[in-house]
């Protein structure tokens, strides 16, 4: 056309032509259906992530509060004279009030139960071998728990705790064995997670003198006069 010949290109044989040539061609599309197809999948694998992350915040949370109890109330104890240290009621309730306050955003005094038990040796047993009381407990927390372990009276005890992870205690001593339960609140889900309830124990031996049966053979003073921490309560 206008004295210019136009130079058709041959079609080569087989190749593709119109809208299927174009679409052969067309990549701009496939990075954005790549991310469609995998974003599910990555999203579904950062919350599973996050949310096991948290639970064992948590659970360690819970472990180191437990230990923090135990270590704390195989301390306490009020100098008497011409008596070995006795400790009270009072003590005890700071004792817990301190252990919420350390666990802070998890609330123990509305989601969780703290336990503490004294483990002593039950006196010339009958018949062997050598058996161990629960002499007193406490409890602080609003969660419905129960000890799994025993409970303030039981005099018939081989020894406290889970199995393979039994303890007892020495003669003329006691173990403070404390157990905590926590209700785990999921970030996302609780189909996640290997359980809502968490719970740990933690154990240790009174390091210095105590009077153990001082109070009239219960083991915990009240002076003060203030509401000890039962269990029932």
């Amino acid at each position: 056309m206008n004295g210019t010949t136009a130079r058709l290109r041959p079609r080569r044989k087989g190749a593709p032509h119109g809208f299927l040539a174009r679409l052969i061609r067309a990549h701009r599309g496939v990075a954005a259906v790549e991310f469609a197809l995998t974003a599910p999948l990555i999203l579904g694998l950062f919350l599973a992530g996050a949310e096991l992350t948290n639970f064992a915040i948590t659970r360690m949370r819970v472990s180191q509060i437990a230990l923090h109890v135990a270590d704390n109330a195989s301390r306490i104890g009020t100098n008497q004279l011409n008596a070995p240290p006795l400790i009270s009621e009072s003590q005890i309730n700071d004792l817990l009030i301190g252990a919420n306050m350390q666990s802070g955003s998890l609330d123990l005094a509305t989601n969780g139960r703290i336990i503490i038990s004294s483990l002593e040796p039950v006196a010339n047993p009958n018949p062997e071998p050598k058996k161990f009381r629960i002499h007193w407990q406490r409890c602080f927390g609003a969660k419905n728990w129960a000890s799994t372990h025993g409970v303030q009276g039981d005099t018939d005890l081989p020894a406290m705790g889970e199995t393979g992870k039994q303890v007892t205690a020495p003669d003329g001593g006691a173990v403070i064995f404390v157990e905590v339960a926590y209700d785990y609140t999921p970030l996302i889900s609780a189909s996640i997670v290997p359980t809502t309830v968490i719970v740990d124990t933690a154990a240790m031996t009174v390091r210095d003198d105590r009077d153990y049966d001082g109070n009239g053979g219960t083991g915990v003073a009240n002076n003060e006069n203030v509401a000890a921490s039962t269990c029932s309560s």
